[in-house]
């Protein structure tokens, strides 16, 4: 099975053979490679390219810098043991065309998540547990650590998503297995990235109230309100107040 890799070090693997970041044409390369491998499904513009590649206006001969990036690519792929025509020009346009059963870290990511939300709907917290792991491990990685053209920023919001559900299931799952202390370092560690986020707050509550922790729990709601009425001038929202006193009443 080919195997991509572009969180961490961007690489190809193709059973024996490996293809590094050294193996690609500099930083424009690795930016080349992560967006045609990501969005295969569809052409990408030169102009699109370019706007990745460089950083505010291009240069003159900018075109011909797309062509010889794609040209070292290429080179690279082949390498790898891809075809030639595996990157296909036409129309100002490129498309990397990689056998079906290919496998990339950030789309296993996604399909980890889906499935351990999916098993947690059907009441199946163990068969959730590995699936969160997947999304937790590949979601936290860094996405082209340095680079900052648009659709970098927009892959690294939706690895940033999928990292944030795969806590959420951490700790749906640390907590029916009675792992209290590691669904508290989940919910913890997802608040770290997103401080606002009121239903990481309601897991973190529910979870210090099954620890027997109640002082905690509502000490939570409280965190809460006041990052909320601090940082957005907004009260919690009913959802966050109907848990806070079902653990006042308890």
């Amino acid at each position: 099975m080919l195997r991509i890799y572009l969180t961490s070090q961007v690489r190809v693997e193709n059973n024996d053979i490996l293809i590094g970041e050294r193996d690609l044409p500099g930083r424009q390369g690795r930016v080349a490679l992560a967006l045609l491998v990501a969005e295969r499904d569809r052409p990408v513009t030169r102009d699109e390219l370019a706007e990745e590649l460089w950083t505010g206006d291009p240069p003159p001969a900018w075109e011909k810098g797309v062509m010889a990036v794609i040209s070292k690519l290429r080179a690279a792929l082949r390498r790898a043991g891809l075809a030639d025509d595996a990157l296909t020009t036409a129309f100002g346009c490129y498309q990397l065309r990689l056998p079906t059963d290919t496998w990339v870290d950030i789309e296993a990511a996604a399909d980890a998540v889906h499935r351990a939300e999916s098993a947690l709907a059907s009441g199946d917290p163990r068969g959730a547990y590995p699936w969160s792991a997947v999304g937790y491990f590949v979601g936290r990685r860094p996405f082209l650590a340095g680079e900052d053209g648009p659709w970098v920023r927009r892959k690294r919001i939706q690895l940033r998503e999928i990292n944030l559900r795969a806590l959420d299931c951490t700790v749906e799952c640390a907590a029916a297995n009675g792992e209290l202390a590691e669904a508290i370092q989940a919910a913890e560690d997802a608040l770290a990235i997103e401080p606002f986020r009121e239903t990481t707050y309601q897991r973190l509550m529910r979870v210090h109230s099954s620890a027997g922790n109640r002082a905690e729990a509502l000490r939570t709601y409280q965190r809460c309100r006041t990052v909320l009425a601090e940082e957005l001038g907004v009260p919690p929202s009913p959802a966050t107040d109907a848990v806070y006193t079902t653990i006042l009443r308890a």
